[in-house]
């Protein structure tokens, strides 16, 4: 059964960790039996209205548990997790949902209202009725992004990987074959879409983060020549480095 657990605003402009790193450090908290299947980066609406700290991204850790009878420790986990390394003067929040709950839906509609519309933290306790939403500090404004982040990530279609089976472990010239072994989705996205074939060589140019696209992790990918593919990457600016982690 997969549950996905939603983190938001654990962070401030200074620290030397964002969001995205508390929710890969969560796979060292997990349950015996647990195992962290994905880690996605969900982009929110950038507006003044909305305080955010850099980006305003939030980060959604998908886990397979053996059954529904483990939700209750990953939520308690969560928030052990939370409350040991959220940065004072953040405003975090966490969202827990598991496959199968009806609210998934609503959230999957709020995830999609964050992407382009300002809200409320009372939207989000509408949104995420039936399932855990809770905050940790100062504003809890953290809680919209991580039910946004919980909504996008079960949609199956919006963000981009920042954990999926040690992604910073593959090397910078990278086998397709191997990518797809991993279960990593390698598709070209030029105009005339050639297929990639197994033994093609891809440059990740020292930055590999898969799409969720089509609840798999899809790498779209250009031609660079004869047998080689370049990753869609471009340069980062060194606080999404750190962020990210």
């Amino acid at each position: 059964m997969r549950v996905y657990v939603g983190f938001d605003d654990t962070d401030t402009i200074d620290a030397d960790r964002g969001t995205g790193k508390l929710a890969r450090w969560f796979e060292q908290e997990l349950p015996e039996g647990c195992l962290l299947w994905g880690v996605v980066r969900q982009q929110l609406l950038i507006d003044p209205a909305i305080p955010y700290t850099s980006h305003n991204s939030s980060a959604c850790a998908v886990i397979d548990m053996p059954d529904r009878s483990f939700l209750n420790s990953i939520i308690s986990l969560a928030i052990q997790h939370i409350e040991k390394h959220a940065i004072p003067g953040s405003d975090p929040g966490l969202c827990v949902a598991a496959e199968g709950n009806g609210t998934l839906s609503n959230l999957i509609e709020f995830g999609k209202i964050c992407a382009t519309t300002v809200v409320t933290k009372k939207d989000a306790v509408q949104a995420a009725a039936g399932v855990h939403l809770s905050g940790h500090g100062g504003t809890h404004d953290g809680i919209i992004g991580a039910a946004a982040g919980v909504g996008l990530t079960a949609s199956g279609w919006g963000g981009r990987f920042i954990e999926f089976k040690r992604l910073r472990d593959f090397p910078e010239i990278v086998r397709v074959s191997d990518l797809e072994s991993a279960g990593i989705v390698v598709v070209s996205v030029d105009r005339d879409a050639p297929v990639p074939c197994p033994d093609d060589m891809l440059d990740t140019r020292g930055w590999l983060r898969p799409r969720l696209w089509g609840a798999r992790p899809t790498l779209p990918v250009t031609a660079a020549g004869k047998n080689l593919w370049h990753g869609l990457a471009k340069e980062k600016r060194r606080d999404q480095n750190k962020k990210e982690g």
